[in-house]
């Protein structure tokens, strides 16, 4: 893998579960040459909560664990969340065992042994997945990884990270309204966000966009509006 696509992993935080120690140590540590953010649990449920308070992009795990297995954490997961990146280690090679993993709506899956190979597949797919452009309106798509909206021909209209991250949920809520305290917890988690700050930047962002695709919900958040 090459500088570039390092790099591009860098500040993507991974959570790693595996129930067996020695091997969660070498999968961890070999995560770390990719990773600065890698968590680790030892089974399913010590697993979901860390995926709760952390937010990870990417999730590694075993399947077969005591105290909540693998599949298991990938139900309470896609409950409420279609997005993250869920890649999972298996030893079985059974066709119809691997179409219902599919079936539970995961990414990516490994056969073990893991080696490094294998581990840049999954990381590949991962990167040419993240680097699609999202479509926010007719004609106006937005590039994650360039922090660039692109609206028809004209020249791309550069970001800053929080606009980025801010029409990034937008468009994973998928109709839903985001509320202000997902808001406030996702791009003001150092700091207090007060109504006014949102407010200024609700008006800078929309100042920059070319078509208007925010829509207040008053009390209550903001939604993407629907493509026409």
């Amino acid at each position: 893998m090459n500088d570039i696509l390092l790099e591009e992993l860098k500040n993507i935080p991974i959570l790693c579960v595996e129930d067996e120690e020695g091997i969660r140590k070498v999968v961890v540590d070999t995560l770390k040459y990719y990773f600065n953010e890698v968590y680790e649990a030892s089974d399913g449920q010590e697993a979901y909560e860390m995926y709760l308070e952390y937010k990870p992009k990417i999730i590694l795990s075993d399947i077969h664990m005591k105290n909540c297995d693998g599949v298991e954490l990938v139900r309470k997961i896609r409950k409420d969340d279609s997005l993250t990146t869920i890649i999972m280690l298996t030893a079985y090679s059974n066709e119809e065992y691997l179409m219902e993993l599919i079936n539970l709506n995961i990414n990516h899956y490994i056969l073990k042994p893991l080696n490094l190979k294998k581990l840049n597949e999954a990381l590949l797919k991962y990167l040419d997945k993240a680097n699609e452009p999202i479509l926010l309106a007719e004609d106006l798509q937005l590039n994650l990884q360039k922090r660039e909206l692109i609206y028809k021909n004209e020249e791309p209209i550069l970001l800053r990270k929080r606009e980025k991250e801010f029409l990034e949920l937008l468009y994973n809520q998928k109709g839903m309204i985001l509320s202000y305290l997902d808001i406030e917890e996702e791009l003001w988690a150092s700091k207090e966000m007060t109504s006014h700050a949102l407010k200024s930047f609700i008006k800078e962002l929309r100042a920059k966009i070319p078509v208007n695709i925010i829509k207040n919900i008053p009390q209550e958040g903001y939604v993407l509006k629907e493509k026409n």
